[in-house]
């Protein structure tokens, strides 16, 4: 057997080069055995598992999460970011594998006569000719710096995906949040509308019975005083219920207007206890961890890129074609024309910088183990905050629910007596107020409630599944 048969096998030689720099190992990150204010015993089953559709009892906020998905503009940014990250991973992982060229030329020439260099008068120098073939480029990847650069890029690829997950989890967080807080203030709106007939028939009584002699100007002055207050509450709720809309305009990827509603903020029913599952799928399910993973992985890859510039840069070049000065006879025999010129580049000096760039990729990798672990635990402490909010705010809501029905009690028994003539409008006035603020305190903690569940569902990672 020739020497020629063993040319195919030599860029499977050349492929098989070693390949520098460190292995990527996951750090070890010390996991609790249960989330801290959780209340049910560990197991693998979690809220996080379950579709954002099955979460949310409301087809109202079902169809606005749904638009979000499709028209919202940071979701459309991290898509778009996407395909960039993964035209780039494509770009670079194409320098492993030599790139051919078609090359053509057309070159002529004709020197002076009477120039610096001395013409035969009876000659004629002048030449035209073609040359057409093709060119070969390739970079022999011996130490595996290409490899680690498509590395590289490959784990930013998967980062910038893993990125535009997360944005789905908060979009899908956010939109629910701004809902819950408007179908809020629609109760606000509604409790302080309630609170304005009440107040303004109780004028319309204490007026009566001033009239009669039978209350103070001071009563009425009183009464009116309630009026207003329920009334300047219908008028900040009501902006709050436009700007909130407004918001919530934008998560959907559209201009202000109004929104449509659902059920009322009262009507959705929440489990007292909520599974969050085994914190060790935590590092699975939460994408700004897988994110946060993958930068970790480009950074340990870019160490190989800086150390294989210890090690000669090998390239090889060539051409194969045709040069002739007649077009006709561009292909043939006597005009072929080919070269092939590898090359190595082997640093000897250069100031320390091969040396500095790898301690530059070393120190950027620890940034990132150090950012790694930062968003492990940082996801453990949004789990418990989440778990410890919502097991809180259900117990003060439920307070809140009996000082509410207390204080109707003693508003109905204050207006008999005032009625009856036994106390003055004062006390009235007092439990209207207190009724008036407990009823808008609990519509607030209905609201937190709410939202700590959606909290503990985005801390899971849920909803991009």
């Amino acid at each position: 057997m020739t020497r020629l048969a063993y040319a195919p096998l030599l860029p499977l030689l050349l492929l098989a080069g070693c390949t520098v720099g460190p292995k990527y190992q996951r750090p070890a990150v010390p996991v609790p055995g249960d989330y801290r204010g959780s209340t049910t015993a560990p197991a693998a089953a979690s809220l996080a598992d379950r579709k954002w559709g099955e979460l949310f009892q409301d087809e109202t906020l079902k169809q606005l999460i749904a638009s979000a998905l499709q028209q919202n503009f940071d979701l459309a940014l991290a898509a778009e970011r996407v395909e960039a990250a993964r035209a780039q991973f494509r770009i670079t992982g194409a320098n492993r594998y030599p790139f051919l060229y078609a090359e053509a030329q057309f070159a002529g020439n004709r020197p002076s006569l009477i120039g610096a260099n001395r013409m035969v008068p009876s000659g004629s120098l002048d030449t035209s000719y073609t040359t057409a073939g093709g060119a070969l480029s390739w970079e022999l990847d011996l130490w595996g710096r290409v490899r680690r650069l498509t590395e590289s890029a490959r784990a930013q690829y998967l980062a910038t995906e893993e990125a535009r997950r997360g944005v789905v989890v908060s979009l899908i967080a956010d939109v629910a949040d701004t809902y819950f807080a408007l179908r809020e203030r629609d109760l606000e709106l509604s409790i302080a509308g309630s609170t304005r007939d009440i107040a303004a028939r109780n004028l319309e009584l204490v007026r009566a019975r001033h009239d009669h002699g039978a209350a103070t100007a001071l009563d009425v002055h009183q009464a009116e005083e309630f009026l207003y207050t329920a009334t300047a509450q219908i008028a900040a709720t009501t902006r709050d219920i436009g700007q909130t809309e407004d918001a919530l305009s934008l998560l959907l990827g559209r201009a202000p207007g109004d929104v449509a509603r659902g059920k009322p903020v009262d009507d959705y029913g929440l489990p007292p206890d909520l599974p969050p599952g085994l914190p060790s799928s935590l590092l699975e399910r939460r994408p700004d961890i897988r994110a946060a993973e993958q930068q970790l992985i480009s950074a340990n890859a870019q160490i190989g890129v800086a150390k294989a510039y210890y090690f000669p840069q090998i390239s090889l070049t060539g051409f194969l074609g045709g040069q002739s000065r007649a077009l006709g006879q561009l292909f043939t025999g006597p005009a072929r024309d080919w070269f092939l010129s590898p090359a190595a580049a082997m640093p000897i000096f250069n100031a320390g910088q091969v040396r500095v760039a790898v301690r530059l990729s070393e120190s950027q990798k620890r940034q990132m183990v150090l950012a790694y672990r930062k968003a492990v635990y940082s996801a453990f402490r949004e789990v418990s905050d989440a778990l410890i909010a919502y097991r809180h705010t259900r117990d003060q809501r439920r307070q809140q629910d009996q000082l509410v029905h207390a204080l109707e009690e003693t508003t109905r028994l204050s207006d008999l007596r005032y009625r009856g003539g036994m106390d003055s409008y004062l006390q009235v006035l007092v439990s209207e107020r207190a009724l008036f603020q407990g009823r808008l305190a609990l519509a607030q903690l209905r609201l937190q409630e709410l939202l700590s569940f959606v909290q503990l569902y985005r801390a899971l990672g849920g909803g991009w599944q």
